[in-house]
């Protein structure tokens, strides 16, 4: 059923389901078609959850009816078989109150967002009576889906969305034709340290430049299953390492490692849970994968606790291409380790001065961080420029700057270029004869759908956009993070991670030669030049008052007084901390395909929200003296 201009909607999940983007996302493009969205509250959040209980179906029931909701939207993205039960629950809930499928029902159609099984068994028990949304929508296809009617979409998203239709064009007739399938392993350029312990990824980089550059690739991989030994899953990880480094297509591998690895390295593991990822649990192995992996480049991600001791583990069993760090996450923060925020920031900056005496590259895995809690673009650039700045003064040569597109799903490709370009500008100001940057794409962590045609449709769209970023430059990008298509349904194998890099480069070359033909979209408009130069003066704007009202703001003081004063807006983070609501009291939402700040909901200027976060400096000074006794 369409949903009529005054019809409201609501938002609702389960409190144990800590997947928000979706609905938030959902929400701000149905604001932005003039309807308004309730969403649901903690307390009914867990109502839902114990809905089989008379007390909760009555709680919910007063929410909706007190709200006058004509459209509820339900998300699940947990276990099927609970997605299908709390789903039936409610149903028969609103049924037998009379506010569903009835002639004077106040809810007149219900959605659902979950899992691909979930949507399958959905779709066949109603018949279509409920929509669902499996992930990997366009702005337009999730719209429908809502029963929002073509005349209610704005023009300006209709007219924002032909950039990213023209990509999925490109990619649907390169995927049919089957170009890609001919691509063969690039011949790979030697010198004397190319696959030994010495190897760098600056060496393979600039080897590289000869003869036709091609970015280098990396791809993630970590195969785990419960049926297996811990012995036997790194047995099978060391044959896919094998697998790939004979067939020759990946450049570098990064180790998809458990998140036992990452935090209990070294530890008794017999009465902890895995939770997938290759269960690395000693230097030896950590070597093992090396020498399958020869001649490609090895990484993995940080430790979320002695940081500093396990970037010394890497080096020695991987010879650690980059490092990857986060700073202000994977801590107490987001819940991924045991570090305070302070603590974690000093551990963090004390690690990446130890990797400068190395001579290894950084990478910080920040922005797109800062972007999963619902942060604004420029808070996306102005997180990516102090971490990069930070790793300077450290005393780091080459910095590798990870660029997530498609973050959030429902941003437009031309915002992700306007965006991607201020970012860009920034950073490489910092470039000198003793800092490099080197700029690393990859498509966004929930971009794809979970069809494995229309993936494979969207990974070679998704390579002409990081193409467009710098159209002029053929060095650009350096570094392609592959994201298998996949993703949304299962870990790649080897195979499918060679098809993969099979795509992408059949991609870049083909869209690259229709850009000299004159072929592809125009991507140097005004429009695109407005947004990249409102984002970079803004973005120069809050930085510059950060540097001049917070007194050492790269040190570890410095970068907690400026998360906790809310110069890094982030509305969505779970933390429920005092400790950070300044951090947290912000409203964003999806504006002409890109994310703004606004306040009552009207677009909040930059000075408004400098001048807000100022004025909370007090307080995080206050909590930083008497939490951690730092000045």
């Amino acid at each position: 059923m369409l949903a009529r201009k005054n019809e409201k909607f609501g938002m609702i999940k389960t409190l144990m389901d800590a997947h928000t983007m979706g609905i938030h996302a959902g929400a701000a493009l149905l604001r932005e078609c003039g309807y308004k969205v309730i969403i649901s509250t903690k307390q009914i959040e867990d109502a839902v959850e114990k809905i089989y209980s008379e007390n909760y179906q009555k709680l919910l029931l007063e929410w909706i009816e007190k709200n006058t909701i004509s459209h509820l939207g339900f998300s699940y993205r947990l276990d099927p078989d609970n997605a299908v039960e709390f789903l039936g629950r409610l149903v028969v809930v609103l049924k037998k109150a009379g506010l569903y499928e009835t002639q004077s029902a106040m809810v007149k159609s219900i959605f659902f967002a979950g899992l691909t099984s979930a949507c399958d068994r959905i779709d066949e028990e109603y018949n279509g009576r409920i929509r669902t949304l499996r992930g990997g929508e366009s702005v337009e296809e999730t719209l429908s889906i809502m029963g929002i009617p073509e005349e209610n979409i704005p023009p300006v998203i209709i007219e924002g969305c032909k950039y990213d239709k023209e990509l999925i064009k490109f990619g649907d007739e390169l995927i049919k034709k089957g170009e890609y399938l001919n691509i063969r392993p690039l011949k790979q350029n030697m010198y004397p340290e190319f696959g030994t312990f010495k190897d760098t990824l600056v060496r393979r980089l600039d080897y590289n430049f000869e003869g036709g550059f091609q970015p280098l690739i990396r791809a993630h991989s970590g195969p785990f299953s419960v049926e297996l030994t811990r012995q036997q899953c790194l047995k099978e990880y060391n044959t896919w390492c094998h697998q790939l480094a004979n067939t020759g297509y990946l450049d570098v591998l990064s180790i998809g490692t458990s998140q036992l690895s990452q935090s209990n390295f070294g530890e008794d593991w017999s009465r902890k849970m895995n939770g997938g990822g290759v269960p690395v649990n000693s230097e030896k192995e950590y070597y093992d994968i090396w020498e399958a992996s020869n001649p490609m480049l090895v990484r993995t991600y940080s430790a979320t606790k002695n940081v500093m001791q396990m970037a010394k583990v890497y080096e020695r069993s991987i010879n650690n291409a980059w490092h990857a760090l986060s700073l202000w996450w994977f801590n107490e923060l987001d819940g991924r380790g045991p570090n305070t925020l302070f603590d974690n920031l000093k551990e963090h900056i004390n690690t990446i001065s130890y990797i400068a005496t190395v001579g290894k590259p950084v990478e910080t895995n920040v922005p797109h961080h800062f972007a999963f809690r619902g942060c604004d673009d420029i808070t996306y650039i102005v997180s990516a420029y102090l971490a990069a700045k930070v790793v300077k003064k450290c005393g780091v040569r080459t910095f590798v700057l990870q660029n997530m597109l498609n973050t959030p799903r429902s941003t437009w490709g031309i915002q992700d270029l306007a965006k991607s370009r201020a970012l860009l500008e920034l950073v490489q100001e910092l470039q000198d004869s003793n800092f490099r940057v080197i700029f690393q794409t990859r498509a966004g962590l929930d971009y794809f759908k979970p069809s494995l045609d229309k993936a494979k449709v969207q990974l070679a769209a998704v390579t002409a956009l990081m193409d467009d970023i710098e159209p002029n430059n053929n060095h650009s990008p350096e570094i392609i993070h592959v994201v298998s298509y996949s993703e949304a349904l299962f870990l790649a194998t080897p195979n499918i991670l060679n098809d993969s890099i099979k795509i992408t480069r059949a991609a870049l070359a083909k869209y690259r030669k229709m850009r000299k033909l004159g072929m592809t979209p125009d991507v140097m408009t005004d429009e695109i030049k407005t947004r990249t130069i409102e984002l970079s003066y803004a973005a120069r704007k809050v930085i510059k008052a950060m540097e001049d009202n917070i007194p050492g703001l790269y040190t570890p003081e410095g970068l907690y007084i400026a998360f906790t004063a809310g110069f890094l807006p982030v509305p969505e983070l779970w933390s429920d901390s005092d400790e950070f609501l300044h951090a947290k009291c912000w409203e964003t939402k999806v504006m002409n395909g890109g994310v703004v700040l606004i306040d009552h909901g009207l677009l909040m200027t930059v000075d408004a929200r400098i001048n807000r976060a100022v004025s909370y400096i007090p307080d995080a000074q206050y909590i930083l003296k008497h939490k951690y006794g730092r000045n």
